[in-house]
């Protein structure tokens, strides 16, 4: 994100450092336009201020089109920081979860558990009986996903260890799809027997 907020500035002043020469030039070209009328003449012609106008106008489109590109790119920044807090939230969640409540979450933290995580090849889990548990959830626009998936077949009481991923899949106003992917490992505190 760092790198588009750099573009969008360096764009901002390449286009403000020509508007300026550009304006310089043309009241340089004006002052002379003017000296060359009588001395005795006060004030601007009209030809002078419609130059003028048009020269105002063209840096006000300019600056308009630079709000736009800077008021995509603070969207864009804005639905990616709101996946990443989820995708985080997924991942803090599932490490403070007692190891015995690792399938159930409670998205909304209001204190009631309102997904399960299945095996059961529905609700974005690939494939039935893999060993890789899913849960998916729509929020403001951002598909989250995420699994937990045992080191070994067989009940979570019986492995070593978890791998728990969470996935984000939001849509820029551009029209292009993003995905974040983050990932931790999670250790059976209960667990006794040899490591896979």
């Amino acid at each position: 994100m760092m790198s588009a907020e750099r573009s969008i500035e360096s764009l901002f002043h390449r286009v403000i450092g020509s508007m300026n020469k550009w304006i310089n030039e043309s009241m340089l070209r004006l002052r002379v336009l003017r000296s060359s009328f009588s001395d005795s003449e006060e004030g601007f012609s009209l030809i002078e201020v419609m130059v003028a106008m048009v020269i105002l106008a063209f840096g006000l489109l300019g600056a308009m089109a630079l709000f736009q590109i800077a008021d995509h790119g603070l969207r864009d920044g804005g639905q990616g920081l709101r996946a990443l807090a989820l995708v985080q939230s997924r991942l803090e969640a599932k490490r403070a979860a007692p190891w015995n409540q690792l399938l159930l979450d409670d998205v909304n933290a209001d204190g009631i558990v309102d997904v399960t995580m299945r095996d059961d090849g529905t609700q974005g889990d690939l494939q039935g009986g893999d060993g890789a548990y899913t849960a998916t959830v729509e929020q403001a626009g951002i598909a989250l996903l995420w699994t937990v998936r045992a080191d070994r077949a067989g009940s979570l009481d019986r492995v070593g260890a978890v791998v728990v991923e969470a996935r984000a899949t939001y849509l820029l106003p551009s029209g292009r799809r993003r995905t974040l992917f983050l990932a931790t490992i999670r250790a059976n505190p209960n667990y006794v027997g040899e490591r896979a």
